[in-house]
């Protein structure tokens, strides 16, 4: 899997490429500072996913989310950031990323995350799982875009931090279709 990321803080953005590139099947294809950096270099490259920052200096990584995804709507993101606000995060979302991982998570965490995300699916913090929680249970929501029974339960096990495999097995389903109903809850945010 080959991965660019967009980070900020240089401490941060060399110990996530030290972490990243100790994995014998991820591959740093680029390392960047900020949105306008990587912007300039993006026709060189051709990652699986980014990892991007949302707290970047100039273009914010929400904006630059949006601008990536209108260019190459194929292409997986992870929002990782200290962001937990609900506009945050649901900009994030909307805009077109795939993943929302709070920083302070472990780097195990992190690691799984991204294989996760590369695999189909669509990782978040059990913090994030809870706003989107509180989202649905607000009340003035369409039909469309209410969750069902099962998604909530899905849901509730993200929020306990329970891993796909553990909810697969408490659910008598497989973790594909943990998967499935992780991403259509993404759509529906």
């Amino acid at each position: 899997m080959r991965i660019v990321i967009i980070e900020d803080d240089r401490t941060l953005l060399e110990n996530l490429k030290l972490l990243l590139s100790g994995e014998k099947d991820i591959t740093i294809e680029g390392s960047f500072h900020s949105a306008e950096e990587f912007l300039s270099r993006l026709p060189d490259l051709s990652p699986d996913l980014l990892l991007i920052d949302l707290g970047l200096p100039g273009i914010s990584g929400v904006e630059l989310i949006k601008r990536v995804k209108a260019d190459a709507p194929g292409l997986d993101v992870m929002a990782y950031t200290m962001f937990d606000y609900r506009d945050v995060v649901f900009s994030a979302l909307k805009t077109g990323a795939s993943g929302y991982v709070l920083k302070g998570c472990t780097p195990r965490e992190l690691v799984e995350s991204l294989h996760e995300l590369h695999q189909g699916g669509s990782p978040m913090s059990p913090k994030i799982a809870r706003a989107v929680i509180k989202e649905f249970q607000g009340g003035d929501i369409s039909d469309d875009y209410l969750l069902s029974n099962r998604e909530k339960e899905i849901l509730l096990g993200v929020e306990k931090g329970l891993t796909y495999k553990e909810m697969a097995k408490k659910f008598s389903i497989s973790s594909h279709t943990i998967h499935t109903h992780i991403k259509n809850i993404y759509k529906k945010v």
